[in-house]
C-alpha cells in the first residue's frame, strides 16, 4: 500500500504531496504528530520527521530523497529540466526554499504561531516573529525579481523549485503571512501555481483552531 505519513502544514510534507499528485501517484494520506514520537512512526524513520513514504516496498525519509526517488522511477511529469544547467538550478532554488526560507522564515512565523499550540510546547516568542515578518520581504522580493524574467521560477518549465517554494508559501498564506501586493510578478506565479490540480487537496486542509483568509483557497485571490 502506497501510504504518505504527514504533517498538513509542513512545508516538506506539501512538496512531496504536489510532487505525487503532478505525476498521478495515488498515496493514502496518514496524519502523523511528530511531536509525539510514537514508537511505530520511529520505526520507520528514527528521526522522527516526517514525510514519510511507504511505496514500491520501500519506506523513504526526507523529501529531497523521496523527489529524487520519484523523479527517478516515475517518469510521468518530470520535475527536473533537460540540460544539466537547468537541474542544477532548479536543485539550487529548492534547496533554497527547503533551507534557507524555511529557517529565516517559516521556522520563525509557522512554527512559533502554529507548532508551538499544536505541540503544546511554549508560546510564540515575539522577537522570532518579528524577524520572519522581516525576513519574508526580501524573499518575496526575490521570487518577484526572478520571474520578471522567467516563465518558472527555475526557467521554462515547472520543476521542483516551484514546488518546493510554493510549499512553503503556501503554509504561510494559510495563516496570513504573505503580503502579496510586494510584485505582481511574485502574485502571478503563484496563482498559476495555485491553480495546478495537484495543489487541490492542499487548499482544502483545515487545520483545527486555526481559519485561513478568504482568499487562501480562491484561485484569483
Amino acid at each position: 500500500m502506497r501510504r504518505l505519513y504527514h504533517q498538513p502544514l509542513s512545508p516538506f510534507c506539501r512538496k512531496i504531496r504536489l510532487v505525487l499528485a503532478e505525476k498521478k501517484i495515488e498515496v493514502e494520506l496518514v496524519e502523523e504528530k511528530p511531536w509525539e514520537r510514537r514508537l511505530d512512526f520511529l520505526r520507520l524513520n528514527p528521526s522522527g520527521k516526517v514525510p514519510v513514504l511507504r511505496i514500491d516496498g520501500l519506506v523513504l525519509a526526507e523529501s529531497g530523497a523521496i523527489f529524487e526517488y520519484l523523479e527517478e522511477v516515475y517518469q510521468t511529469a518530470q520535475l527536473l529540466p533537460d540540460t544539466p544547467a537547468e537541474r542544477a538550478e532548479a536543485r539550487r532554488l529548492a534547496a533554497w526554499f527547503d533551507d534557507k526560507f524555511h529557517h529565516e522564515v517559516t521556522v520563525n512565523l509557522l512554527y512559533e504561531r502554529v507548532n508551538k499550540r499544536l505541540a503544546r510546547s511554549g508560546y510564540p516568542e515575539s522577537a522570532r516573529i518579528k524577524e520572519g515578518a522581516r525576513n519574508i520581504k526580501y524573499h518575496l522580493d526575490y521570487i518577484g525579481w526572478l520571474m520578471e524574467g522567467r516563465r518558472w521560477l527555475a526557467g521554462d518549465q515547472l520543476s521542483i523549485a516551484d514546488f518546493a517554494a510554493a510549499a512553503q508559501l503556501s503554509c504561510l498564506d494559510y495563516i496570513g503571512d504573505v503580503d502579496w501586493s510586494r510584485s505582481p510578478a511574485l502574485k502571478e506565479w503563484y496563482a498559476k501555481v495555485k491553480s495546478r490540480p495537484a495543489f487541490r487537496s492542499l487548499l482544502a486542509d483545515l487545520i483545527p483552531g486555526f481559519t485561513p483568509p478568504q482568499h487562501y483557497a480562491d484561485l484569483d485571490f
